[in-house]
């Protein structure tokens, strides 16, 4: 037993190891998804030219243990710098803060997941299962605030994983960002699956107040089984709901976002997301089409295949059709929309129900002359 636990220790405590996909698990000779998670797979890493064969130490370790655990992990990161600069012209904000890397949510799209392949792990299970948080975070913000050089813009909270995804309920690093938002009065803007947005709407009516704040609540769908299995750790839809309620009745505004739509899967219910966005009182609807970029196509066509085998070909199909007949597109201007005649029959589809549900208003632009740097203990003199 001392020589077995050794060698686990030697071989493999301390290096990221991936596996083709998680051990199947078969019921009536049918693949039985990973419950819990999006991903059914870890896909190799590309900056990794190495890799690590267990197959020579099957014999002496046992296979549980080689399998890929089910429990999440948090891991402390320490960067320099918290906010980072947008280069896309697709997104409305210039500046980005990500309070964690990787994501418990667990959607099997999301574009975010090959980020996670720079720290060394897989953009599949690793993703939603080793997420690294920064709790240097609030401390960050104020030194780029402090920077005389910086000219107050709005910053998103999050361009990559969700600020508000499980992990924040044990470490409030919004939270703690936020409140450097209204300390230093400067607006922020926040894209969230996550009702627990809801515990820190102190906070957000102080910001509002001086019009700093804009939130996007990602409403996927609203059949909560397609939820659970499509976005498998993020709140219901019932609470996502809640929390567009909420914000609204709190007067800040809020945009409901169908993103992503996926063809074959969630178009047909474009109109009712709509619909249920508006009767809750948002602002604003928008919507995104499904792009499956890099090795995101490798872990959605795995995922689609074992959750929706009877619609696997048709959805996959679909995407195709939206993107010149691939997966994925990375164009800016053209892969958040698609072309082709499916992307043009979600696009139309939508307009008829936002004119019909939730005709569009201009969002209030977010103010920057409310901006301040708190004194520190000198007076100033000039």
């Amino acid at each position: 037993m001392v020589a077995k636990n050794l060698l686990n220790l030697l071989f493999f405590a301390n290096f990221p190891f991936h596996y083709e996909q998680l051990p199947n698990r078969l019921e009536n000779n049918k693949i039985t998804p990973q419950k819990g998670r999006g991903a059914q797979m870890n896909t190799d890493n590309r900056y990794q030219k190495l890799a690590l064969d267990t197959s020579f130490y099957a014999d002496i370790v046992d296979e549980e243990e080689l399998s890929l655990s089910p429990k999440t992990q948090q891991l402390a990161i320490f960067p320099k710098t918290i906010v980072n600069k947008i280069p896309s012209p697709d997104i409305p904000m210039p500046w980005g803060i990500n309070p964690y890397q990787g994501c418990e949510h667990g959607c099997t799209y999301c574009y975010a997941r090959p980020t996670h392949e720079y720290w060394g792990y897989s953009a599949g299970n690793d993703f939603e299962q080793k997420i690294l948080y920064k709790p240097e975070a609030a401390n960050l913000l104020r030194t780029f605030f402090n920077n005389k050089k910086w000219v107050p813009e709005p910053i998103l909270l999050s361009g990559n994983t969700d600020c508000y995804q499980p992990a924040e309920r044990k470490f409030e690093l919004t939270r703690h960002l936020l409140k450097v938002f209204c300390e230093y009065q400067n607006p922020v803007g926040i894209i969230t699956k996550n009702a627990l947005i809801l515990r820190d709407i102190d906070l957000l009516k102080e910001l509002n107040s001086n019009n700093l704040v804009q939130v996007v609540v990602s409403l996927t769908t609203i059949n909560e089984e397609i939820r659970r299995k499509l976005e498998p750790r993020t709140s219901s839809v019932a609470m996502r709901l809640k929390a567009i309620k909420v914000l609204s009745e709190n007067n800040i505004p809020v945009v409901a976002q169908m993103g992503p739509v996926i063809p074959g899967l969630t178009d047909h219910e474009i109109p009712d997301v709509v619909k249920a966005a508006a009767e809750n009182g948002a602002t604003q609807v928008s919507y995104i089409l499904v792009r499956l970029n890099d090795v995101v196509a490798t872990i959605f066509e795995d995922w689609v295949t074992k959750v929706f085998p009877d619609k696997a070909n048709r959805i996959l199909s679909n995407i195709k059709q939206t993107h010149g007949g691939k997966l994925g597109d990375t164009r800016f201007g053209t892969r958040m929309r698609g072309e082709g005649p499916v992307a043009e029959v979600c696009n139309r589809l939508f307009k008829m129900a936002q004119a019909k549900y939730c005709p569009k208003k201009e969002m209030p632009k977010l103010a920057t002359q409310h901006f301040k740097r708190p004194q520190s203990g000198q007076l100033e003199l000039f």
